[in-house]
Formats: structure tokens, sequence, C-alpha cells
């Protein structure tokens, strides 16, 4: 008999992986070519050449022995942590050092670090939906409560009134996804600033300290000039959360980061709590290659002009059907407003079309349906004419 807590966690387990093994089964009938999976977002734009020739080198160069073994600090390499502390230093002005950076399995692995290093049971922790299911499922396995703030479907910015209403002295931690998953939408410098402000005054009313935690694995993928905030520069007690799977194509590698300012309250003890957590977690310490070959790729980036023009074809084709959404400024998703009330019945079908996209209640925003856009050009194409079809349905 499984654990009761797994029970729950089993039940209502990643709709995205369900659709995305559901395009598997479907491309063994039909043919890869026949089926448009636009559920997971699994970087289809290959890691840079670079990132091959760092893992040539680093295997040609390095002793085996040490490129293979533990890390002296369950933080990960000291020179490969100063190397991002300096480039970051270099890109947003900030004065981080290599101590402030803990190496982590992903940004996933460095949620549930932080997570884990800092709530206690009954603790809450507040989310703007939509957002990643998943932070309900690592905050749930801290025993904390997620409070979710509902969405503002105008245009997805957080709503601001709504947050302040939702923190309590409860409120430890609040998570922020920009640019966001599942909507692409980018918080601008306004929203930031409102939202560090809202936090100061809740912290100084209760006496209490209120982490704000920035998962940013689409910090890269941005369109049309969009600006990104860099959010240490704005709040004091910020961790932010960082991967690679995105910015370098690398999501199987599982490598990322957290970084722990010393403006944040008692950041010695965090950054202690959060080494400490990278074992107990049983992550041990990040990849110890995947760390050098990113220390060697921190001036690389994917070529974002394939989803760009990903972005434009999927975007301008769902709108000529009568599909209504607004255009992403970065990741690699569109947010799609469901025709019919139950979007879970208008992804059932899309599939008669062997069209698969997510349900927003994935995302705690019913009534809207995610679309990663990060497959081949050739599939976006293709599948027009079958949204085509499915629009006739409803318009």
């Amino acid at each position: 008999m499984i654990a009761e807590k797994m029970k729950n966690m089993v039940a209502n387990s990643s709709a995205i992986r369900a659709m995305f093994e559901e395009g598997n089964r479907l491309a063994q009938i039909y043919g890869a070519e026949n089926v448009f999976d636009f559920s997971l977002g699994n970087p289809n734009v290959p890691a840079p050449k670079a990132v091959k020739k760092a893992i040539l080198e680093l295997i040609e160069e390095e002793d085996p022995v040490a490129l293979h073994g533990y890390t002296n600090s369950n933080c990960g390499y000291a020179e490969v942590r100063e190397a991002i502390a300096a480039s970051l230093n270099e890109r947003f002005g900030t004065t981080f050092a290599g101590k402030n950076i803990v190496m982590t399995v992903g940004a996933a692995g460095g949620l549930n670090v932080i997570l884990k290093s800092l709530i206690n049971p009954g603790d809450e922790v507040i989310a703007f939906a939509p957002y990643f299911g998943e932070y309900r499922s690592y905050t749930d396995n801290y025993d904390g409560v997620l409070v979710e703030v509902p969405p503002n479907t105008v245009d997805f910015q957080p709503k601001l009134d709504e947050f302040e209403q939702k923190i309590t002295p409860k409120t430890k931690a609040v998570i922020v996804n920009t640019p966001n998953n599942p909507t692409g939408v980018v918080y601008s410098e306004s929203t930031i600033k409102k939202l560090a402000a809202v936090m100061e005054a809740k912290q100084k009313e209760y006496g209490t300290d209120i982490f704000l935690i920035s998962d940013e694995p689409y910090r890269e993928l941005v369109y049309d000039k969009a600006e990104v905030p860099y959010l240490t520069k704005y709040y004091a007690n910020t961790v932010v959360g960082y991967s690679y799977s995105k910015s370098l194509s690398l999501p199987g590698e599982r490598i990322g980061y957290l970084v722990i300012p010393d403006e944040v309250s008692d950041s010695e003890e965090v950054l202690a709590a959060a080494n400490v957590a990278t074992r107990i977690l049983g992550f041990v310490n990040a990849p110890t290659l995947q760390q050098k070959i990113v220390a060697k790729c921190l001036n690389e980036k994917t070529d974002i002009s394939y989803y760009d023009r990903n972005r434009e074809a999927l975007y301008q084709g769902l709108k000529e059907c009568g599909f209504s959404c607004i255009k992403p400024q970065g990741a690699f998703y569109l947010f799609v407003k469901s025709p019919v009330e139950d979007e879970k019945e208008f992804c059932a079908a899309a599939k008669k079309y062997n069209l698969l996209i997510v349900p927003g209640s994935s995302f705690a925003c019913p009534g809207y349906v995610r679309l990663a856009y990060c497959v081949s050009y050739e599939t976006i194409v293709n599948s027009l004419p079958k949204f085509r079809e499915l629009a006739k349905e409803y318009f």
C-alpha cells in the first residue's frame, strides 16, 4: 500500500505527461507526421554547437576521476559557481559571489531545495494563476499550503489587489514565473515594483520574512525586444531559480542553479540549509559533467528565431481560424481561450483531429488551453488545416 500523500499525487498526476504519452500512442497508429502534439514543453531546437565542443573537451582533457566524482560541496564546484556569479553581475549589475550560487538538478530541483529549506508545516506559499501545476505538489511535499491568486484574464499580469488580500502571517513564500508558463506573458517592471511594495509592507505589518521565489527557466526566451526584470534588484528577500533546459536546450540533462543573495534574511543560514537540502533530497550534488559544461557555455544561447517563427505562424493561424489568445512575449506557449466553457471537452474534440493540447485547469485556469509551439515548423504549418476543421465545430 502506497503512502496516503502519494495516493492524491498519483490521482492528480500531470495531464501534460498523459497527453504526451497519448501522442506517442497515436503516432504509432497514424504515423508521427499525422499527429500534432502541442502538449510538452520539450525544446526541438538543438543545443548550441559549443555544448558538444565543451563535452568533448572535458572528456578528453579532464581527469575522469575528478570529473565524475562528488563535488567538495553539495552546492557544486566553486569555480563554476564563481563563473555564474560573475556572468550574472556583468549582465544585470548585481554583486553576487560564488557563495551565493547553489548548483541544482534543474529549476525543479532548485525549487524543491529552496522550499525544503524554508517551509514549515502549515506555511503558505502563494502562486499566481495560471501557474505550473507542479508548484502545488512541491509545496505539498513539505506540508505547506499553496494559496492561489485567481487569474487576470485580460492581460495575465498578476492581480495585485487580490494578492495583497491573500497574504497572511502564515505566508512564507511567493512564487513568480516570468516569462510565464503557460501564457508566455512577461511580468512588467511596473508589476514587479508594485508586487515588491506589497510584500515589503506585509513583512513590516506581520513582522515576518516573506520570500519571493523567481522561477526562471524561460528567461532567455523573449521576443520583440521584451525585457525581463531581474527580481533581486527590486526586493531583498528574493531567491532566483534558473535552468539551462530551455536556454541551452538541455532539458534532460537536469542542470540549473539557485541564487541566494546576501540581502536575503539570514542568508548564511538559508545557504547552509540549501546545501544540506540538496543532500537529503537525494540529489547529493548537481551533475558534475553538466556543471562544467554550462560554465564553458555561459555566453551561448539557443537560436530562438526558430521559436519566434513558430510563434508568429501559430498565433496568426489560430487567430484566422477564429480562436482568441494573447500574443506571448516569451517562453514557447500559446494560451488559447476555449470556445466552450469546459476546456476539457474542447481538448477531446481537438484529439479527433490528432491535435493534442493541454487543458488550462492543469494550470489553475479553466476555460483555456495551452499549446507548446517548441515543435518543428512543419508541424505548425501542417496542423493549421486541422485547426480550421476544428474551428468549424464552434464558429
